[in-house]
């Protein structure tokens, strides 16, 4: 079979809950049912229309306020940005589209988001931090020995790091990289079988090195961590180029 052709075929993009709730709001803006300045709906109501849970609507707030389209103050809630219909329409758009189009590309940002994350962290941390990074490393191993897989778990660890570095655009952007890229790389296998046995270690050595506030160490112990989806990741870019001078 000519190789080609399956290199022009695109896989089939399966909308999640959260691009169709984004999907939605847009419609709302555009139609004008949403004006910039108006307040959005409560959480609890939104989840009740859209007939999902309150995660999916909080990780789709989450998205728009990281690119500026929503504005939540905790005193009055959450509201549309004041922003022009159309640069509202087309940053929508990207955002619905993200995550869809290079995974690797997405695999590359969370690696170095992630290094910065390790590194901050063991800089900056607090000892409330350092209990909660060391009780999400524990429930994840606990997890693993129980079922032999912890997403949700894993996530949480990360996340937790990621909080420990006092930057909230680091946070903001690892905890949108952070699930899809996660639920991808366990759902398809990509790191093998045994990757959440082999992580129990190389968390302990992220942490150890967070607690003790050794930089080089951190963000060390945390490329060795992500080696494997790095290397597919190089991996990716480089069956890329050669595509790209075949054609």
């Amino acid at each position: 079979m000519d190789t080609t052709i399956l290199n022009n075929i695109k896989a089939i993009q399966i909308e999640s809950p959260v691009d169709k709730i984004i999907g939605q709001l847009k419609q709302l803006i555009i139609g004008g049912q949403l004006k910039p300045g108006d307040r959005l709906p409560a959480e609890r109501v939104l989840a009740e229309q859209f007939g999902v849970g309150r995660s999916y609507i909080r990780e789709a707030i989450l998205k728009l306020e990281f690119y500026g389209l929503l504005k939540t103050s905790p005193q009055s809630g959450t509201y549309v940005a004041g922003l022009g219909i159309n640069i509202l329409d087309n940053i929508i758009t990207d955002i619905i589209n993200f995550n869809k189009d290079d995974f690797n590309a997405l695999i590359e940002a969370r690696y170095y988001l992630e290094l910065a994350s390790a590194k901050l962290a063991a800089e900056r941390h607090t000892d409330a931090d350092l209990r909660e990074i060391k009780k999400a490393a524990a429930d994840f191993e606990n997890k693993v020995k129980r079922s032999g897989s912890a997403v949700e778990e894993d996530m949480v660890l990360h996340i937790k790091i990621a909080k420990a570095t006092k930057n909230p655009a680091i946070e903001s952007m690892i905890l949108i990289l952070i699930p899809d890229l996660i639920k991808n790389i366990v759902e398809n296998n990509v790191c093998g079988k045994n990757r959440s046995k082999t992580s129990v270690p190389e968390h302990k050595k992220i942490v150890k090195a967070i607690e003790d506030r050794n930089v080089a160490a951190a963000e060390k112990a945390m490329a060795e961590h992500l080696n494997d989806i790095w290397q597919i990741s190089k991996a990716g870019f480089e069956a890329k180029k050669l595509i790209a001078k075949k054609q």
